[in-house]
């Protein structure tokens, strides 16, 4: 087989997020006194898809000209998003089905994530990653915080799998992360969760549903 293995972004991806950390955001630029239009809101969507926690408060504190730290914009934020992923994580539809396919057809597979670690432990010790991928949990922490769209990411997960990154598959559901794993040498999945054809749009091949996705195909298995 020409690809060995899949390594998944999380947020948006495997799990329900996006629109926890949409909610994060209008909140904390509520506490601060802003008001936003709804072509606003649409239009920060799109700027802070994808981008990580400390690059998406410096967007904020940059566009809305606050004074502030961005550490402490981005520890306000944090522990908004955490309260919410608490009570309202789960999966992706299809995910777990999607994940049982690959795991049959023997694909070594890890995750690459722009999450913090306090939100990976949540979402690992919540959903039980572990157990899907072992050790292979990848963040900035391991890159030297290198945000997506920086390459390291994914680099780094395939090296951890033993493999190079054109043996890889990524799935991503934004700009940010489609790039990252692009440049990094991965054949990318598209995975449009947001509806919004941009993030995906430099993708290899682009999807909705995990059901859309065929592995066989991809991997060239009769």
């Amino acid at each position: 087989m020409k690809y060995k293995a899949i390594i998944f972004d999380m947020d948006g991806t495997i799990i329900h997020t996006e629109h926890i950390w949409r909610k994060a955001t209008h909140q904390v630029i509520a506490n601060h006194g802003i008001e936003l239009t709804e072509k606003m809101h649409k239009e920060l969507e799109l700027v802070m898809a994808g981008v990580g926690l400390t690059r998406g408060c410096q967007i904020l504190i940059d566009l809305f000209k606050l004074e502030m730290k961005v550490e402490d914009l981005a520890k306000e934020k944090n522990s908004i998003a955490l309260a919410l992923l608490a009570h309202e994580i789960k999966f992706m539809e299809g995910f777990l089905e999607f994940y049982m396919q690959a795991k049959k057809l023997n694909l070594k597979m890890a995750l690459a994530t722009n999450a913090d670690n306090d939100a990976l432990k949540l979402v690992k010790d919540t959903l039980h990653l572990d157990k899907l991928f072992g050790e292979h949990l990848y963040n900035v922490s391991h890159v030297n915080g290198k945000y997506k769209p920086n390459p390291d990411m994914y680099i780094h997960a395939a090296k951890q799998l033993g493999l190079r990154p054109e043996e890889c598959i990524a799935i991503e559901d934004s700009a940010h992360g489609v790039q990252a794993a692009v440049d990094a040498g991965l054949f990318c999945i598209g995975f449009n969760s947001s509806g919004v054809p941009e993030h995906v749009c430099k993708a290899h091949h682009v999807v909705h549903r995990y059901d859309q996705i065929d592995l066989k195909k991809i991997l060239a298995i009769d």
